[in-house]
């Protein structure tokens, strides 16, 4: 079984919700308090042992200072974990550029001339977390190493799943499970009609069939929907797992306020902050 030796994350998103900063700064590049967001999900990847990573961008997006190797600050501040300021120094980094704003598919689509065998999909704008750690003792997400030890279990493609309120279903892909087995995605089902709460979180193991699939189901038939129809084929097929990411909080940089909760969040579950900012936090509840 081949090893999984590349991972796209897919930064090719205009972020108009999040205007007029998306304007001049990537959503991609905005931090999580002081962690940018893709440097997260970089160090994600790399620790689920890819070798190459795939940042699919668009013509209106300058990365280039995101994804520059910044070791000479080290001098300056020691007490950083030194992979944060040269987040891609141990691994190769693709650029590919989507020309336009067609959906999920049509972004993989762009990197696979460059890849052979499975690889990892990784959503820009969604941060997992499992642990709070400060830039100091820096540990990335283990959210796409549970995909790679499931696909090398299992050999079949599978998507991260996140139990979501019930109430919050309907602004996501919802899946009707049978054991690890996926029977159908549901999009933006209503409460009433969802067939479970667990939903897909931005975090996606292809197969290496995939350049294929997307030809046979080609964007303009299926549009935004075809990597939907990608994973449609599998469920009727070989077969398509969902993979539930129990305790990890999920963070999604492509909303002013879930971004704020994002910030308020994880700054009280990081030991360096949480004491201090949870007294200011609580002293300025009290006042309003």
């Amino acid at each position: 079984m081949a090893a999984v030796q590349d991972a796209l994350l897919v930064a090719g998103g205009l972020g108009t919700r999040m205007l007029p900063t998306s304007a001049s700064v990537a959503k991609e590049a905005l931090p999580l308090v002081d962690v940018p967001a893709l440097i997260h999900l970089a160090r994600e990847a790399v620790a689920a042992g890819v070798q190459r990573l795939h940042i699919i961008s668009s013509p209106r997006k300058d990365l280039n200072a995101l994804l520059g190797d910044h070791a000479w600050l080290q001098e300056k501040r020691p007490d950083l974990d030194p992979q944060l300021l040269s987040p891609f120094a141990d691994v190769e980094v693709h650029l590919h550029i989507q020309h336009q704003p067609l959906g999920l598919g049509n972004a993989i689509e762009c990197a696979l001339d460059d890849i052979e065998g499975p690889f990892l999909v990784l959503l820009g704008d969604n941060i997992l977390l499992d642990e709070h750690t400060s830039p100091k003792g820096f540990k990335p997400s283990k959210a796409s190493m549970k995909l790679v030890e499931n696909f090398e279990k299992n050999g079949l493609p599978c998507v991260g799943l996140l139990a979501v309120k019930q109430e919050e279903v309907s602004n996501y892909g919802v899946v009707r499970q049978e054991g690890e087995r996926i029977l159908e995605i549901c999009e933006k089902p209503t409460p009433e009609k969802a067939p479970s709460n667990l939903v897909l979180c931005g975090r996606y193991l292809f197969t290496s069939d995939t350049k294929n699939l997307l030809q046979q189901y080609d964007v303009e038939t299926y549009g935004e929907l075809q990597s939907i129809a990608i994973q449609q084929h599998w469920m009727n097929n070989e077969g398509l797992l969902g993979v539930e990411l129990t305790n990890f909080q999920w963070y999604d940089s492509g909303k002013p306020l879930p971004w704020l909760q994002a910030q308020v969040d994880h700054a009280l579950r990081r030991n360096d902050l949480s004491p201090t900012f949870r007294v200011w936090l609580q002293e300025r509840l009290d006042q309003i």
